[in-house]
């Protein structure tokens, strides 16, 4: 009986080894302080470092203000591939964003990678245009009576 749960051990540690796993060159990305209108696309990079393919099947960011783009293609054992992400460059203001990245890795199905930074841009732009659209309310409203 202890061969036969030693042999089923062995084998289930071994199945295990023998896996797809999903790796990051870094899983923050900080952008620092950018201006506004700047190129806001970022490249992570994903390493399969087990010895099946690896699926990427969704990446999905925290809001919509961020895009990520990526191939459903498997990335072969030892192989890269690039995920690709968009930040809206057009909101002034810090940020922190969250991407999941879902895999077919059997232990970490989910990988949570990040950007950050500070768009850095006019700060009266924003609220002049706000109040000038709220300003034409009212006055719309005074002439539909």
């Amino acid at each position: 009986m202890k061969k036969v749960f030693a042999a089923l051990l062995l084998t289930a540690s071994f199945a295990i080894a023998s896996a797809q796993s999903i790796s990051f060159d870094k899983t923050t990305y900080d952008y620092g302080n950018i201006k506004m209108g700047a190129d806001g696309h970022r490249m992570f990079t994903v390493k399969n470092t087990g010895d099946k393919p690896l699926i990427i099947s969704k990446v999905q960011a925290s809001c919509g203000c961020t895009t990520p783009e990526w191939s459903q293609d498997p990335i072969m054992p030892g192989k890269t591939a690039q995920i690709k992400v968009g930040y809206n460059t057009t909101i002034v203001g810090p940020f922190a964003k969250n991407i999941e990245v879902y895999s077919n890795d059997p232990k970490v199905g989910r990988e949570t990678i990040m950007i950050k930074g500070n768009v850095e841009g006019s700060a009266v732009a924003a609220p002049a245009a706000a109040m000038m659209s709220a300003e034409a309310v009212p006055a719309q409203a005074a002439r539909t009576k």
